[in-house]
């Protein structure tokens, strides 16, 4: 086995958790899975912060285990961004690059970036990600990469990915005060799709809905590119809360009815629910469960269909979509989302991976199997320059003597 020289780390803050997945990089440049976690989230609503100690303290708890089993210092990473705020804006811009002779370089890259950009977004927007989707030169429309071509004008035509830049900055802060800094911030929603697309489907027309406990992440793909993100304001925490009103029980009780008996598909039976909760015997009836489950369920998946609809999308996904995410575990989900949108549906799984990676194969790491690609792809990117360390003795934990320490 090749030793590990490098490693890239990949952070998904969610509302209801915190995930994240090591992977050493050997010197062939293959990809190691050495570590992973995960711990219960507060301080979020709707996947924007809402109070720092909350992710800040989730963060650290968590990567000290993610430590402990890797061997190794995480200090920084790819973090996951969310929220109703994330919004993709069609742009385009044009530049002048010199003589018909001259060869088109990075310079003239970002001099047509930075165009595209200037005033077309709020000034409390972050911008993260600009998606290319093709270049003109001189006329000829359809270029995807005109490095190294010809020419004396160049126009690109873009999707420009954005957020609020509060919450950016609090996210940062947040990783910051677990002793981690911030390599990039990506959607969640584009993550998953990082890590359970293949090229096949990203060419051909695909939409990767991520449903997470307080969000849905809608990202469509067509031609290899990024057509369209938005964030549905309801997840599988709103199922909870549901059965816990209708079914009169707490909201952790209820977690575990959505856990154990919900589905996307109705169960003919008479046979009541029967659950063993606290020494106590609780009985429901199915049918309500199922009543519940599946009106809420159409509800956000009617959310989603809007937001094909405002890109232009219903209807044409010869891909269909693939389901990610938490809430893609529910039974019969599938079923549902098929019979609902009228689109074939798959459950999608990070896969092609080696090490410890049978555990985070599963729909609800992707967005963190997403974003350690990314850090992966990174780490590439800058030559390599960040090694792997061993732990120091003062590993992660101790969150609020960390806090103390810099004052």
């Amino acid at each position: 086995m090749d030793e590990i020289s490098r490693y890239a780390v990949g952070l998904d803050v969610g509302t209801g958790n915190v995930r994240a997945v090591v992977t050493g990089i050997t010197s062939d440049g293959g990809l190691n899975v050495v570590g992973y976690g995960e711990a219960p989230n507060q301080g979020m609503r709707k996947g924007v912060v809402a109070n720092l100690n909350g992710p800040a303290q989730a963060m650290d708890a968590m990567l000290g285990e993610v430590e402990r089993m890797s061997g190794y210092e995480v200090n920084s990473a790819v973090l996951s961004v969310n929220g109703a705020q994330i919004a993709t804006t069609r742009t385009e811009g044009m530049i002048a690059v010199g003589a018909v002779e001259h060869e088109v370089n990075e310079e003239d890259l970002a001099r047509v970036e930075a165009v595209a950009l200037q005033g077309r977004l709020p000034a409390n927007q972050e911008v993260l990600q600009v998606v290319p989707l093709q270049f003109v030169l001189d006329g000829q429309a359809g270029i995807k990469n005109p490095l190294g071509m010809t020419g004396s004008r160049l126009e690109m035509r873009a999707n420009v990915v954005s957020t609020m830049a509060p919450n950016c900055e609090n996210l940062r802060r947040a990783a910051e005060a677990a002793n981690v800094t911030t390599e990039a911030l990506v959607p969640s929603v584009v993550a998953a799709a990082r890590a359970v697309l293949s090229e096949r489907q990203r060419e051909n027309g695909v939409a990767v809905v991520d449903i997470g406990a307080a969000t849905t992440g809608v990202a469509i793909y067509e031609e290899n590119d990024l057509q369209y993100v938005g964030v549905v304001p309801l997840g599988s925490n709103n199922i909870t809360n549901d059965l816990a009103v209708m079914l009169a029980v707490d909201t952790e009780v209820a977690e575990e009815i959505k856990r154990r008996f919900a589905s996307g598909v109705a169960v003919e039976t008479e046979k009541p629910v029967m659950l063993k909760w606290h020494g106590q015997d609780l009985e429901f009836e199915r049918a309500q469960i199922d009543e519940v489950v599946q009106a809420r369920l159409k509800e956000i998946m009617e959310m989603v269909r809007k937001e094909l609809r405002r890109a232009r999308y219903e209807q044409r996904l010869p891909e269909g979509i693939v389901l990610t995410g938490g809430g893609a575990k529910m039974r019969g989900i599938e079923q549902f989302v098929r019979e609902t949108l009228a689109v074939s549906v798959k459950i999608g799984v990070p896969s092609g991976l080696k090490g410890v990676a049978e555990a985070v194969q599963k729909p609800e790491y992707a967005a963190a199997v997403g974003l350690m690609l990314l850090a992966t792809e990174n780490e590439r990117h800058q030559g390599g320059k960040r090694a792997a360390k061993k732990p120091k003795k003062a590993a992660k934990g101790g969150w609020l003597r960390k806090i103390i320490s810099k004052f």
